[in-house]
């Protein structure tokens, strides 16, 4: 047990940080051991490799994130946004050389291997962006004079150019969606919301009319008979196979058939195997994560650290449900893993660096160190 008295850094972060947020977040990696357990090994022995290949690398994935959630969780809000502003600009550097070096897959680009280690850089681009974008947000807020408003709308399209290249239209729906959920909380104005939504359909219409596999996607969602829906058909009867409680670990036989069982419907093996009953356990906790942190957030009295924290929620919880809707076909399918459930080394990394962030900006912190935190909020921070 950790005493109040003590003054060690360990100390001051154990009585600081959100501990039942925490255990949430490991409770959700725990759930993804066990639904890798259950979904991945078919989908291993499919493409003659180890059956328990995705299950043990899964495993080695988590040991550097549950590190790199706690060593981001104890850092200042100060260090925070210098370590965003130098993974932003690395991650945006390497999304440009993807471009050109990547590897090809199913006609996208957004695959790099440096090193021998295969990286997604745009899962590390999220993250850091949301912090660079709320920190100008409430540079705005503080001082009107600068022109933070124009440099996050440059970033954003810098960001979006980018990912809609590769193309990753998923990963550019969801960092504008959190621009705009930023911009909002700062205090967007009516006219910024219609040019907003305004942009926004132009920018689909443009992607139907021009990008063949974005109308095919959309096409087959408004008429399942126009295409082939095989993916989404099975993981929506995988729910009513495995009813309120499910067939049981091992019996479930969607993941015998889906090719992207361990990743993109993992969702769906859960419901099979475990019923709907885990699943609304699951959907339970990502809500606990989000309206919790977005409640701390507001609570805050500093703008930087509101604003990074919402949008951090925003983002994590975006990207949850994106993920459960593709499942029940509520929306056109895209390929987003589920935070923490899902295979994926970068999307794991990504996301502990993410929710790590998250608990340091929701640590309670007495008035006056907020006080010098909202002092260094200005330009020179980054110095």
């Amino acid at each position: 047990m950790v005493s109040r008295l003590e003054r060690t850094p360990f100390a001051a972060w154990w009585w600081t940080v959100d501990r039942l947020m925490l255990a949430a977040l490991l409770g959700l990696m725990l759930g993804g051991v066990i639904l890798s357990l259950a979904a991945s090994p078919p989908v291993a022995a499919r493409i003659g490799l180890e059956p328990f290949y995705f299950v043990n690398r899964h495993v080695l994935y988590l040991i550097p994130a549950i590190g790199v959630l706690l060593v981001t969780s104890f850092l200042s809000p100060r260090t925070i946004r210098r370590v965003a502003l130098v993974v932003f600009v690395v991650s945006l550097v390497l999304v440009v050389l993807t471009l050109a070096y990547g590897s090809e897959v199913k006609g996208a680009r957004r695959w790099i291997v440096i090193l021998g280690v295969n990286i997604q850089p745009s899962e590390f681009l999220k993250p850091s962006f949301v912090i660079l974008i709320a920190w100008l947000f409430g540079e705005s807020a503080r001082r009107p004079e600068m022109p933070a408003n124009t440099i996050a709308l440059t970033l954003l399209a810098v960001a979006v150019t980018g990912l809609v290249l590769q193309p990753d239209f998923g990963q550019t729906m969801l960092i504008a969606l959190v621009w705009s959920a930023l911009f909002f909380l700062a205090g967007m104005r009516l006219v910024w919301v219609v040019g907003l939504g305004g942009a926004a359909a132009v920018g689909l219409a443009t992607a139907y009319v021009f990008i063949p596999h974005v109308a095919r996607r959309i096409e087959r969602f408004r008429d399942p008979s126009s295409g082939d829906t095989f993916n989404v058909d099975q993981a929506l009867e995988s729910f009513q196979r495995g009813g309120w409680f499910g067939r049981g670990p091992g019996e479930g036989t969607v993941k015998r058939i889906l090719p992207e069982s361990h990743t993109d419907f993992v969702f769906a093996v859960a419901g099979e195997e475990f019923g709907v009953a885990l699943c609304l356990a699951l959907v339970a906790l990502f809500a606990f994560i989000v309206i919790r942190s977005l409640v701390r957030a507001m609570r805050n009295e500093d703008l930087f650290a509101r604003f990074a924290a919402a949008g951090l929620a925003i983002l994590f919880g975006a990207q949850s449900a994106i993920n459960v809707a593709v499942n029940l076909r509520l929306i056109p399918a895209k390929g987003m893993t589920l935070p923490f459930i899902s295979y994926g080394g970068s999307s794991i990394i990504s996301l502990a660096y993410g929710v790590g962030m998250m608990l340091a900006l929701t640590r309670h912190r007495p008035r006056t160190e907020m006080e010098s935190i909202g002092d260094a909020n200005a330009v020179r921070s980054y110095a």
